[in-house]
């Protein structure tokens, strides 16, 4: 996807596209997106999804989840997560599963969020995020990893702000999901599970650039390209980019996707501001006949308008906002507002379906997420787009009435 241009397919090795043993997240079942009775998830994909509307699960069950796919480490994992701040129950799972891969000889590593931004709302309208608390070096600390396996990634302005795993050189765990509270409990979010070693070569190599510079600058400036993998036992088009190398790209080619709707365009997103993206979606309205409709975070969003309104060259964008809230009767989740030390219960995934194609990972759809440490994932996949837009009026029931009211 960074290129922009038509790339070759990575053809599915015997590693690509046949079972993915330890990619399950969570029991079978229900996977939280409310659908049921459609095409879901075969004994044999290599991509797990697991839908997290606030509350549903304990923060042990969740956690538990993480802890079983470290647990099948036999050589490696290398975790990169913005923000770390558990209680104490998960806390212990995770540093029980982490011991227990230290004691079996695999070499772990942690990245996370230096948490050396202002912690003011100012600060969450601008970038679009919370900042990572400052006590997050003491909660990295209390998981128990060595010193030298413990890294935390300063950005200037920007934000380490991914949430993946890599295993074995052969299997990614990523998404919205913090390793916090409240993102635990409160917040509204999507976790994947890939099985695939082309894939998971990159996102060791986003980590590697991530562990060897200690910084956000730089990292993610290379190719990718898209992978062969399964879902629903049906074959899925997957592809990865990592800002801020390919952040602008990012920005353009979601957009470049939204604007070539054929069908529907469905937002589950904290935010959705970047101007392109804006733009894109202003088109479909004005040439009709693309259903538009989806969940935010009304409160958050709010925030960033009420900036834009300051200035007058970014009124087309409150506009563009308004527009697309009304006509698509998008619903807005009234989270708490940020304070620093409050209660965070965003909406916080960052998903969005075009037509058969879920868009989704750490990245919000914003400017200021173009140079943060992000990944997004695109995946073509009829059965999971289904499954994403399921989850979207599942959160849209819970939090209406539409029109962000």
């Amino acid at each position: 996807m960074a290129s922009g241009q038509a790339r070759g397919q990575e053809q599915g090795t015997s590693g690509e596209r046949g079972a993915g043993p330890g990619i399950g997240i969570g029991p079978p079942g229900d996977d939280g997106s409310g659908l049921a009775g459609r095409p879901g998830p075969k004994a044999g994909d290599t991509i797990a999804a697991r839908f997290l509307a606030a509350g549903d699960h304990p923060p042990r069950d969740v956690v538990g989840w993480l802890a079983d796919f470290i647990g099948r480490a036999e050589r490696s994992l290398d975790l990169a997560f913005y923000d770390v701040n558990l209680g104490e129950e998960p806390a212990a799972l995770l540093r029980e599963a982490l011991a227990s891969r230290l004691a079996a000889g695999v070499r772990v590593r942690l990245a996370y969020d230096a948490g050396d931004k202002p912690q003011g709302a100012a600060g969450v309208e601008e970038r679009g995020v919370e900042p990572a608390p400052p006590a997050t070096h003491e909660r990295v600390a209390e998981l128990g990893l060595p010193s030298a396996a413990v890294r935390a990634i300063a950005g200037t302005q920007a934000l380490m702000h991914h949430k993946y795993v890599v295993r074995d050189g052969g299997a990614v765990w990523t998404g919205s999901l913090n390793l916090s509270n409240d993102a635990l409990r409160r917040m509204d979010n999507a976790v994947l599970a890939l099985a695939s070693p082309r894939l998971a070569e990159y996102y060791a190599r986003d980590f590697v650039q991530l562990w060897e510079t200690g910084k956000v600058a730089e990292t993610g400036a290379f190719p990718t390209r898209p992978v062969d993998l399964t879902y629903a036992g049906e074959p899925a088009d997957v592809d990865v980019d990592f800002s801020p190398g390919q952040g602008q790209a990012i920005n353009a080619l979601v957009a470049d996707r939204v604007r070539a709707a054929r069908r529907r365009v469905v937002i589950c997103s904290m935010l959705f501001t970047s101007s392109r993206l804006l733009g894109a979606l202003v088109d479909q309205l004005d040439r009709g006949g693309v259903a538009v409709s989806g969940v935010y975070d009304r409160t958050q969003m709010a925030g960033v308008l009420d900036q834009w309104r300051e200035r007058s060259d970014l009124a087309w964008k409150v506009a563009a906002v308004e527009r697309v809230v009304a006509e698509g009767g998008l619903v807005g989740k009234r989270s708490t507002p940020y304070r620093p030390g409050g209660v965070h219960d965003f909406l916080h995934a960052k998903t969005i379906v075009v037509d058969d194609v879920v868009m989704t990972g750490s990245h919000n759809f914003s400017h200021a997420a173009q140079a943060n440490a992000e990944n997004l994932l695109a995946i073509a996949s009829p059965a999971l787009a289904d499954r994403a837009v399921a989850f979207a009026e599942r959160l849209a029931a819970r939090y209406g009435p539409p029109g962000g009211g």
